[in-house]
């Protein structure tokens, strides 16, 4: 029997369908996971996503791209097969994609997390034959904490700042990570002040109705004053930059799961480190894995080659893949000296 997909030079390709599977070279016909930039690149004729990831993918493409959304586990025939998006619980919209042919379903899923975080939706596993899963943090170090756990930590570590009469700025990636800091965070300070590349992702998913709080644009005019009591949060481009030299004196803390590894947070210059990921940890991984009921696994971007051992020691048949995802600022390793 014929693969469902195969893994090309220009990404995963469904023969049956004629389409691909965030190609990250241009395309006829994308079949696009989420809007992260890894995963979703410009240049393809035609877009195929969830519903809820079509504005955030015109926000970062442009209004002109040709797009078509589908809700969660609606299905659509593209030539000989049948294709639907599932939860992948990593950001707004994000999902892993099922594909049908002949009989054999294959599932895509994209990047993914098992804890619900409340405004990314709930992951849910497919029941398939082939798995092709992400393995961003696949090592068995990577174990994370409850996600109430981790924002007690900052809402802990905030009001220590503000005792120390310092401000603080959170590092978080701009589309993902920094809505579900937000939403998780609204409660716990009087007001969010943000870098202009989370203000317009921000905005752009209220205006969809989104039930994320009001943030601030930080500017050249805002008062020094606005800093204190105020929660600020930047994109990890803006660390060690001039524009952070505003908030002075301020305490800074990186929410990235590398920051597991001690050391991590150090060697980035930061006050704190938040092992805080949109990303599954090794029992998400494993459990995943496990609930999909899949006979053969694909590893790709990430610690591949050590989770596709671990499977096969332990009697699944599974191999690693070489893809170009991962690109994406939460995904970038923090290199030791």
């Amino acid at each position: 029997m014929e693969p469902v997909l195969t893994f090309t030079d220009k990404g995963i390709y469904c023969a049956a369908g004629d389409f691909y599977i965030d190609p990250w070279k241009p395309v006829p016909r994308a079949v696009i996971t989420h809007a992260h930039s890894d995963h979703a690149r410009p240049g393809n004729q035609h877009y195929l996503c969830t519903k809820d990831s079509v504005p955030v993918l015109q926000l970062r493409l442009g209004q002109d791209i040709s797009v078509q959304g589908l809700a969660y586990g609606e299905q659509i025939y593209i030539n000989g097969a049948t294709v639907s998006f599932h939860p992948a619980g990593h950001m707004i919209g994000s999902a892993q994609v099922k594909v049908t042919v002949n009989g054999q379903t294959w599932v895509a899923s994209g990047d993914y997390k098992t804890e619900n975080d409340g405004i990314s939706g709930a992951f849910e596993p497919v029941k398939c034959h082939v798995f092709i899963t992400e393995s961003t943090f696949g090592l068995p170090i990577y174990h994370w904490k409850p996600q109430s756990a981790m924002l007690g930590d900052i809402r802990s570590w905030i009001h220590e700042n503000q005792q120390a009469g310092k401000n603080s700025v959170l590092v978080a990636y701009s589309l993902g990570k920094a809505q579900r800091l937000l939403y998780n965070l609204q409660h716990a300070v009087p007001k969010f002040l943000v870098h202009g590349a989370i203000f317009n992702a921000h905005e752009m998913l209220r205006s969809q109705g989104w039930p994320l709080p009001p943030v601030e644009l930080i500017t050249p005019q805002t008062p020094k004053e606005d800093f204190k009591n105020s929660l600020i949060i930047a994109p990890p481009s803006a660390t060690g930059s001039s524009w952070m030299r505003r908030f002075l004196p301020y305490a800074l803390g990186i929410c990235s799961g590398w920051m597991q590894v001690r050391g991590n947070a150090r060697r980035q210059n930061a006050d704190a480190g938040f092992a805080i990921s949109d990303h599954a940890d090794w029992p998400g991984l494993l459990q995943t894995i496990k609930a999909t009921g899949a006979e053969k696994v694909f590893a790709t971007h990430g610690f591949s080659s050590v989770l596709a051992r671990y499977l096969q020691e332990n009697g699944l048949e599974a191999e690693e893949v070489k893809t170009a995802f991962g690109a994406e600022e939460d995904d970038t390793p923090v290199i030791a000296e």
